[in-house]
């Protein structure tokens, strides 16, 4: 009777301590360092390809959080995505030649918008634009460019390596 009363004590605690775990996750990704009010500016940011970005993303600069993406849009004159970026005003000197990102936070972690500072004496302003950016890496596109190398290496090889023996080899 001990012991049933133990297991089932046991059970309760390690289902408690399950939510409780799970409730620290959870109020870990979704705390929100900035809130999308009125403070802060907006930057636009046209990358070719956002991968995973999603709006609520930081952005960082140096390693510090500086603001979230506030919005992705697509521009279909000149087909590139537009994330709109929401920068607390006390960040206001970011030099108008730094570029932007879109990094990955490890290698199971989401995607993030990283601003490379410029050295420029004149800073962006509400409603700027970053002009030089970097998109995102997909992983699978670089698996697949891999795989199909290999395989098209691989494939080249026998067929060299089958042609140098026929042509010394007698019939």
């Amino acid at each position: 009777m001990k012991q049933a009363r133990a297991v089932e004590l046991g059970t309760g605690l390690f289902v408690l301590l399950g939510f409780a775990a799970l409730f620290f996750l959870i109020s870990q990704i979704t705390s929100r360092d900035f809130a999308f009010g009125d403070a802060g500016y907006r930057l636009t940011a046209k990358f070719d390809n956002v991968g995973g970005l999603k709006p609520g993303a930081p952005v960082s600069m140096g390693g510090v959080t500086i603001g979230r993406v506030e919005t992705i849009d697509f521009d279909s004159t000149d087909y590139k995505a537009v994330a709109t970026l929401r920068i607390e005003s006390r960040f206001g000197k970011i030099p108008e030649d730094s570029d932007a990102a879109i990094n990955t936070a490890g290698l199971l972690g989401g995607q993030y918008v990283g601003i490379t500072p410029g050295g420029s004496e004149t800073y962006l302003g509400d409603g700027d634009r970053i002009e030089f950016t970097q998109s995102a890496v997909v992983l699978e596109n670089l698996i697949s460019k891999f795989l199909f190398d290999r395989a098209a290496e691989e494939g080249s090889t026998p067929s060299a390596a089958s042609g140098a023996q026929s042509e010394g080899a007698p019939e």
